[in-house]
């Protein structure tokens, strides 16, 4: 913990120095001994009073974080610089794209990734692979690991607290780990483990079809290594990523799709499956300082508007750790992870992630030449297909990542509700469908209250809903013939004191009748596991659905439909 007044660190909840309340949101700094030429993780007190933890010498200020640069990927710098093993025995560490060497700074820009071919890099590797060892890395490591020991003691002791406080709120089956094979969530599950005595826990592995191959290689040996930890598998097999992309665009920064579709939705259906309607507490390696928008959690959540997932509290141990703390305790407590960060990558969530940056493309271009290739020409045609000037362009300075709406697709029509107001009945209005009117779309209608086809005026094959508490027609829903549309519906309110409200609310069904991608946004969405997609339907389940109306409501689900936001266009 630390006192913000007098500026120390402590391990008590109130300053033992001040009296005041301490708290742990206060970033640690890096600093840098010049004689053991490692880095010392220190919260912004006066460093010199304290000094290096190995010599004792003065260390002065070097990073607000930093990552240790493995052997391979050390090698690439060099290469990349026309140096190769000039570091071989030097202390090197990164921050983004600038390198520490032995406290020398390198800056790496996106000139040095387009300076030589993947073919010569390639080649360059493997020419200086027998001589580039680990052994002057292993050396700086331990002395790291020595320097930082209290620090690696104090963030263990804090994290276990942590687990073990919130642990104790439910019973041992209702807790489960995130697990995405990514350096965080290797952290979470091992520090939850050992705080909770308890090898045999449940790890939820989200295999978006997207992952590295060293990721699928890792979640391998981590089940190999791990034989008493419950291992479930969470993947779309309905739906492929490219196939998808071909209909609504590729995944874009603002517009990332394949979250709800390829993760959070498989997710939902594996947590659905064995825990129903139990709430459970799921420990996440959500960390501060990753982004913007995750500076902004709690470090435990179950706000509907904060948690991907219902039916969950998400409780995240690492949260104010930072990179280094995180490499701190990999190293220094020698568990396995994943060797795509050998490599160089500072994140192994999907490897064609928009969010990625220039490094991690430049790294998929040289070790996964095949699968970079393929999304590359993809991203080309498209680019084609909606008529970009000059496809190239778009793609390779990253344009396609900033793209917003569904401008040039066809798909974009079909979120448009298209409707007229009937002319002959007040509060009814006739909405244009792309297809017959069925019993999905009169089950989507279960929301609003009880769908009722026998109450409904039978020559006309009219549905009636009823509200579920006075059991009062609210809706009346019959097929329609109207000029123009090849099919449609009209839905007419009644008995209620805000027709347009309900009105709205039933828009956003209509669209999702007509736009459903099988995102699997509104699976997740639901609290009380109502909601599924079986096949191509959309189906709600009338005796789970408590008429919460969460998936008509914009707050929770902009536009009513997640493709709203992917499919949307400028008139």
């Amino acid at each position: 913990m630390w006192c913000k007044d007098c500026r120390r660190e402590t391990n008590e909840s109130v300053c033992e120095f001040c009296g005041r309340q301490t708290t742990a949101d206060i970033p640690a700094e890096i600093y840098r001994c010049p004689s053991c030429n490692i880095p010392i993780i220190r919260y912004p007190v006066d460093i010199d009073r304290q000094g290096c933890p190995v010599c004792s010498g003065k260390a002065a200020y070097m990073a607000s974080d930093m990552r240790p640069v493995f052997p391979e990927e050390r090698l690439l710098l060099e290469i990349l610089l026309d140096k190769p093993m000039a570091f071989h025995k030097k202390s090197v560490w990164a921050n983004t794209n600038k390198y520490y060497i032995d406290g020398e700074t390198i800056n790496i820009s996106k000139k040095h990734y387009k300076k030589y071919s993947p073919d010569y890099i390639i080649a360059k590797l493997e020419e200086y692979k027998s001589q580039n060892t680990y052994e002057y890395f292993d050396q700086h490591i331990s002395k790291f690991i020595e320097a930082n020991r209290s620090r690696l003691n104090y963030i263990i002791d804090e994290a276990h607290t942590f687990i073990q406080n919130e642990a104790e709120k439910y019973p041992r089956e209702n807790i489960v780990l995130s697990f995405s094979g990514g350096k965080d969530s290797t952290v979470t599950a091992d520090l939850a483990a050992k705080a909770l005595s308890d090898p045999s826990m449940v790890h939820i592995f989200g295999n978006t079809t997207l992952e590295f191959p060293l990721t699928l290689e890792y979640a391998a040996r981590f089940r190999e290594n791990n034989p008493k930890a419950i291992f479930r598998t969470a993947q779309n097999k309905e739906q492929d990523f490219y196939s998808v992309c071909e209909d609504i665009g590729p995944p874009a920064r603002m517009m990332r799709w394949c979250c709800s579709m390829f993760k959070t939705g498989p997710i939902t259906r594996i947590l659905n499956r064995y825990y129903k309607d139990i709430n459970i507490l799921t420990f996440y390696g959500i960390r501060k300082c990753e982004s913007v928008s995750r500076s902004k959690y709690n470090r435990v959540e179950d706000n509907a508007e904060s948690v991907k997932i219902q039916k969950q509290k998400v409780a995240s141990p690492i949260f104010l750790w930072q990179d280094l703390d995180i490499w701190l305790y990999i190293l220094g407590e020698k568990i396995d992870f994943n060797d795509a960060y050998r490599l160089g990558y500072d994140r192994v969530g999907c490897w064609c992630c928009p969010n990625n940056n220039d490094r991690a493309q430049f790294l998929s271009s040289i070790y996964m030449p095949e699968q970079y290739k393929k999304w590359h020409n993809f991203l080309v045609d498209f680019a084609k297909r909606i008529g970009k000037p000059d496809p190239e362009v778009y793609i390779d300075t990253g344009k396609w990542k900033a793209r917003q709406g569904g401008n040039g697709l066809e798909a974009s029509q079909d979120i448009k509700i298209r409707y007229t107001n009937c002319t002959v009945e007040d509060n009814a209005k006739i909405y244009q469908l792309n297809r017959a009117v069925d019993d999905e779309l009169l089950g989507m209608f279960t929301p609003f209250g009880k769908v009722s086809k026998e109450l409904g005026r039978k020559l006309i094959n009219e549905t009636i809903v009823l509200d579920i508490k006075t059991q009062t027609p609210i809706i009346s829903i019959q097929p329609f013939t109207q000029e123009g549309y090849e099919y449609s519906v009209k839905i007419k309110t009644m008995n209620v004191a805000k027709h347009e409200d309900l009105q709205r609310m039933i828009g956003y069904q209509i669209k999702k009748f007509n736009a459903c991608r099988k995102c699997l946004k509104c699976e997740s969405l639901c609290h009380f596991g109502a909601i599924s997609i079986v096949g191509d339907t959309y189906y709600i389940d009338s005796e789970k659905c408590r008429r919460c109306k969460m998936c008509v409501t914009a707050k929770y689900l902009e536009g009513g439909c997640l493709m709203e936001k992917y499919l949307r266009t400028k008139e």
